[in-house]
């Protein structure tokens, strides 16, 4: 995606957020783990990724504001919705998805731990540590309540059981159903995380992109199906949303699930199961944590 001005305001407006340890590290994480030693183009990190889904949530959210004026899409919401894009990621570890889909689950057997609860628990850290909380309330937020519907909009509704009829979120009333659909749809797949990850990944591995995610922008709105409110598009898109998920399916076929990149993962996983027990990474209040538990430590996690 080409920095443009409106990419560079958004950057300006968010840049609390940003300029801080927690986020900077993702500069040095390669969005696509061994991937790279197999295509030396993909070079890109979570850093830019996380910066274009802030974007586009933006872009987004602002479409059906705009075209909606009924649905009272408040500028809170907006900001909140962006910063939930921009902070998705915060929770992955070296090598991406390597870290939290190979390493973990053979290092730490006793836990079932994604990148996803890695990002809620960094974000915590985030605001906590760079003292966020008066700067979110000068932007027009209210901490005790954004701060919650920004990291449901990240890990989803709460795994507590909830009663079959009753809405599962905290930070925002089924009215709002839909704010939830735009960085991580749960229901349909259909986001602005795909979105992005889609043209980069394509764009630094030389595959055709042919989903037009403002050709959605365009189309998208939000209309009631099984009383809740969901963001849809016209049945014209039909090909467009097509185009999306083949993407994806080459993208896996192609790339992600590569036999060379595959085989580097594993090697690189087994470099850091040796390496656990000797390295040591100070933590909260000078805790040495192992790579492997530093995800219960933020403080050691930024430093990974």
């Amino acid at each position: 995606m080409i920095l443009s001005m409106a990419i560079l305001n958004f950057i300006l407006s968010l840049s609390e957020s940003i300029d801080t340890p927690q986020f900077q590290r993702l500069r040095y994480i390669k969005q696509l783990g061994g991937a790279y030693y197999v295509f030396p183009g993909a070079s890109h990190n979570r850093f830019e990724h996380s910066l274009g889904v802030g974007y586009l949530a933006g872009c987004l959210v602002r479409e059906l504001s705009e075209k909606q004026p009924e649905l009272q899409i408040s500028e809170r919401d907006m900001l909140c919705v962006q910063i939930a894009g921009l902070c998705h990621d915060l929770g992955h570890g070296p090598f991406s998805h390597m870290f939290d889909g190979r390493f973990i689950p053979l290092a730490r057997q006793d836990i079932k731990w994604k990148h996803e609860q890695g990002s809620v628990d960094m974000f915590e850290h985030l605001i906590n540590s760079n003292d966020l909380k008066p700067i979110m309330e000068r932007y027009g937020l209210i901490p005790e309540e954004d701060i919650i519907f920004i990291k449901e909009q990240i890990i989803g509704p709460p795994k507590t059981p909830v009663k079959e009829q009753s809405w599962p979120y905290k930070g925002r009333p089924k009215e709002k159903s839909f704010l939830y659909e735009i960085v991580a749809n749960k229901r349909s797949g259909i986001d602005v995380d795909k979105w992005d990850y889609f043209a980069r990944d394509c764009h630094h591995l030389g595959i055709q992109n042919s989903f037009d995610y403002k050709r959605f922008l365009k189309f998208a709105r939000v209309c009631e199906v099984d009383n809740s409110k969901h963001i849809c598009t016209r049945d014209q898109e039909i090909g467009n949303l097509y185009d999306m998920f083949h993407i994806r399916t080459s993208l896996h076929r192609r790339a992600y699930q590569h036999k060379v990149g595959n085989i580097i993962d594993t090697m690189i996983t087994d470099a850091f199961l040796k390496a656990d027990p000797y390295i040591e990474i100070t933590g909260t209040g000078g805790k040495k944590c192992r790579i492997s538990t530093a995800i219960d430590d933020m403080e050691a996690f930024t430093k990974l």
